[in-house]
């Protein structure tokens, strides 16, 4: 069965009542069990949930600890391109959007490389606009190998591409992509993507069966928070997970808590998860998968990262910019969204130290894994 039948199958209202009916006995069942299932995991995520919360991060924590050690892996976004051909109105790269346009060329890419490794990066993720013609497949295959021989790890954030294009990008050095499903409603998915390649459901809902096709080796996915009811996404993030790990096993996997951020154009959350939430969300997710990774960018607050940074996530990104060119020549403009934890790398790396951690400023290396290095 593909993900997209599995999908099928579920019922996104009853899904919504059963969370939302769930008592404190069933809560505390899911506390109790060795593994947690599915369900036990809707229950965690559940509103009869949250006066469980402290035993939760408490669980969350030993499990990170245990599987993760005393680390916090940190990485860089690298926006190549803000171009897009896509009408999302969440986004500041909406087509519609009156803003600058740039995509980085040969010069300027060298510079933006300079900046970060100076900042004592060694993973790094690629970010463009959706734009297949001027951004496309030709632009990865340039920009790429030039980008792998400075950094240990590469990732990409990019638009959907077909199972032979990632096996040939993984060829070139592409350790993992990120893609999220923005909603895993599919009538709110239609309302908020208006134009272009990524209106196709579907397509995007396959992208990481083709990752796994590909033998891809890290695979993230997540969705936007507040677009719609955020449990019953998050419920749907952890069946795909599930199913991912089944299928594609020998690939590691990540998750993300993207909510959404101020950005030109931009739409107001009719789901809004708040920190406690996003906290309950986060320990859930640890719960489910001891294993996982789990992601915190620049979107949270500096204040929220620094006090769970401990209790469940294993990478941060620091120092980001959501522009084109925006390390070797920072400025607002061009931005894709407003970031809330503006400090420096450093500060961030300090703040890691003290809360007794070691910043690690690479991703596992690939021999680890049984690949070519």
């Amino acid at each position: 069965m593909s993900f997209f039948e599995l999908w099928q199958r579920q019922d996104w209202d009853h899904l919504a009542l059963t969370i939302n009916a769930t008592t404190e006995a069933e809560v505390e069942r899911a506390l109790a069990a060795p593994k947690l299932d599915w369900r036990g995991f809707r229950a965690l995520i559940s509103p009869a949930a949250s006066p469980y919360l402290e035993p939760m991060a408490r669980r969350s924590q030993a499990l990170t600890r245990r599987r993760f050690g005393n680390t916090m892996g940190l990485y860089v976004p690298l926006y190549l391109s803000n171009l897009c051909a896509n009408e999302c109105d969440y986004c500041g790269f909406a087509m519609s959007n009156r803003i600058k346009r740039h995509t980085l060329t040969d010069a300027e890419l060298d510079r933006e490389l300079e900046a970060i490794k100076e900042l004592g990066f060694d993973a790094i993720l690629l970010v463009t606009g959706e734009h297949e013609t001027k951004v496309g497949m030709a632009y990865f295959r340039r920009v790429l190998p030039i980008i792998k021989a400075r950094f240990s790890t590469v990732m990409m954030e990019v638009q959907p591409l077909e199972a032979g294009d990632y096996a040939e990008l993984r060829a070139l050095g592409l350790d993992g992509v990120m893609v999220y499903q923005e909603s895993y409603h599919r009538p709110t998915y239609g309302q908020h993507h208006l134009r272009g390649n990524k209106q196709d459901f579907r397509f995007r809902l396959d992208t990481p069966d083709r990752l796994g096709q590909a033998g891809v080796d890290k695979i993230g996915i997540g969705a936007l928070y507040g677009l719609a009811n955020w449990r019953v996404e998050a419920a749907m993030v952890a069946l795909h997970l599930a199913y991912l790990q089944r299928r594609y096993w020998r690939s590691r996997y990540s998750v993300s808590f993207p909510r959404l951020r101020p950005c030109t154009g931009g739409v107001e959350p009719v789901s809004p998860v708040g920190e406690r939430e996003l906290l309950q969300l986060i320990c859930a997710l640890r719960l489910f998968g001891p294993e996982l990774e789990l992601s915190l960018s620049t979107r949270e607050s500096a204040l929220f990262r620094d006090s769970v940074m401990t209790l469940g996530p294993t990478s941060m990104s620091a120092g980001s910019s959501t522009r084109p060119g925006g390390y070797a020549d920072p400025s607002d403009d061009l931005a894709q969204f407003s970031i809330d934890d503006d400090r420096s790398p450093q500060l961030v790396a300090e703040a890691i130290a003290a809360a007794g951690l070691t910043p690690v400023w690479k991703d596992w290396d690939r021999v680890f894994h049984g690949l070519p290095a």
